[in-house]
């Protein structure tokens, strides 16, 4: 018999390890990625379908993972109850939560509300 899923989501990005950031947005850039965010300590980029790849700097306080995207803040929160995980607001205002996947991976459930991009003040 097959386990019922825990929640429902769709592949948003992959979020892995940079020794230069810089260097790695702009290999990114020329291979057809654009850059939607960068901070000091991670960026953000996508291809023309919106596929993501997140770069995390050393030192970044994000894990390398998967990030699985979900449409509805109520489903962040239904997915959030079931994994036992807090949901946070990052400083883009996309709302996510981490949990264990596959192996011990690292997977970050995360929905992006009408805000998303406004940089927290």
């Amino acid at each position: 018999m097959q386990e019922q899923a825990r929640f429902a989501g769709v592949m948003d990005h992959i979020a892995v390890k940079s020794e230069d950031l810089q260097r790695d947005v702009s290999e990114y850039e020329r291979i057809g990625f654009r850059l939607e965010t960068l901070y000091h300590d991670w960026a953000m980029l996508r291809d023309e379908r919106g596929f993501g790849v997140a770069l995390l700097a050393p030192g970044s306080k994000h894990p390398p993972h998967l990030g699985l995207r979900v449409e509805t803040r109520e489903a962040l929160e239904a997915a959030a109850a079931t994994e036992g995980r807090p949901v946070k607001e990052h400083r883009d205002r996309s709302l996510s939560f981490y949990t264990k996947g596959v192996s011990g991976q690292a997977v970050e459930v995360i929905y992006y509300p009408p805000e998303y991009g406004q940089e927290k003040t």
